[in-house]
């Protein structure tokens, strides 16, 4: 059977790529397709930080994107991986345009019917969203779940995944001589779970960071084995210390994470 990496781009929900993709894959037999989902791709920085993953887990781009400048950074970028990528509604909304005489607006999500589910998921998104990376702790008692870890242990594309299924997750990275906020150490309703990775794994992650971007605001340690080994051995004793639950994803997927999240918190309510 053919192993085959989807990431599927979309500067809304997602549910039209999704479709789409299905439709495509049931004409091929003998296919375990791995669909990685990236909604609400809006800013190359959010754009950036999805790449990261791509270039972890290569394969197949498809998005629906409309935003020009976020559209040529996700081409270029592709093309500077090697990865092939397509932008599936283009041929569609170009034949409209010539058929009507008219150019197309450039409006995202425009497709959706905006019924009660979907706004949940919207909410759940820019909720996530606005509470990435430490951001504004002292909201976080309405969160549904709390992702801590490391720098690059992917809490960030985990909780983005977790948002477009209706979850409000919030995440905040482990910095090496920084205690938590006490805000986030009083938290009752949200379920908080930490994220670890192995030691050559996170290295072989950051390295790949540095060299993609401009990372001058990072000290040789970000990368150094030894500190990184440091860094994950104190946050497992943290976790432990507080009696949270952890994830290892060195070798999950995104969707293999968030499965678990998603059990972990099914049976915390059951």
């Amino acid at each position: 059977m053919t192993r085959l990496h989807l990431h599927l781009l979309s500067d809304s929900t997602g549910e039209t790529l999704e479709s789409l993709v299905k439709a495509g894959l049931a004409q091929f037999d003998s296919v375990d397709a791995v669909k990685h989902f990236w909604p609400m791709v809006r800013s190359e920085g959010h754009l950036d930080r999805v790449l990261d993953e791509v270039a972890r887990v290569p394969g197949l781009v498809l998005y629906t994107l409309v935003a020009r400048p976020v559209r040529e950074r996700l081409e270029a970028r592709c093309a500077a991986l090697g990865l092939p990528v397509i932008a599936v509604m283009d041929p569609v909304i170009e034949g409209l345009e010539r058929m009507l005489g008219i150019p197309a607006r450039a409006r995202p999500g425009g497709q959706h019917r905006l019924d009660e589910a979907y706004f949940g998921r919207i909410e759940a998104i820019n909720w996530t969203m606005e509470h990435d990376d430490g951001l504004l702790p002292q909201e976080w008692e309405a969160a549904d779940l709390v992702l801590l870890g490391v720098s690059r242990s992917s809490k960030t594309p985990t909780s983005v995944y977790l948002a477009n299924r209706g979850y409000k997750v919030a995440n905040m990275p482990l910095v090496p001589g920084a205690a938590l906020p006490e805000a986030v150490l009083g938290l009752k309703r949200p379920l908080i779970v930490g994220l670890t990775v192995s030691a050559e794994r996170l290295a072989q992650v950051r390295r790949a960071r540095l060299l993609g971007q401009d990372m001058g605001g990072f000290s040789s340690s970000y990368t150094d084995p030894d500190r990184i080994a440091e860094e994950l051995a104190n946050g497992r004793r943290l976790f432990a210390d507080r009696g949270w639950p952890v994830i290892d994803v060195t070798r999950k997927s995104i969707e293999e994470t968030a499965a678990e999240l998603i059990n972990m918190l099914s049976m915390r309510e059951s």
